[in-house]
């Protein structure tokens, strides 16, 4: 038996306009909305936003890592993510591997390579 991966799910302190950012982002749609959870349905992984009442505090202790379309370059998407709002927060690179942390408008990390 082994477990497949579903969805991710983010605690946000709004879970429809952090659900239509990733939308947007993804290329994909509002699939649910239950009020305090609302289900984003992209490939490969459903992303799910959970409102809570804490606020997020220091670094994201998981995040997620998104491959740039074929054909758009790891430069054009970020350009496109943060036109829509996201913000950079550094850029990497070791051999074999050149990636971008950016921050969604919420503040959540993730990661382009």
């Amino acid at each position: 038996m082994s477990l497949a991966a579903v969805m991710i799910t983010v605690d946000c302190a709004e879970p429809q306009e952090l659900a239509r950012w990733w939308a947007t982002a993804l290329g994909g749609e509002i699939a649910e909305d239950h009020g305090d959870f609302v289900i984003v349905k992209a490939q490969p992984v459903a992303l799910g936003f959970q409102r809570v009442a804490e606020e997020r505090q220091g670094k994201n202790r998981v995040h997620v890592d998104f491959a740039a379309p074929s054909g758009t370059g790891l430069s054009a998407e970020v350009e496109r993510l943060v036109a829509l709002g996201a913000s950079v927060v550094g850029h990497h690179s070791i051999p074999g591997l050149t990636w971008t942390v950016l921050q969604d408008p919420a503040g959540n990390e993730f990661c382009i390579h």
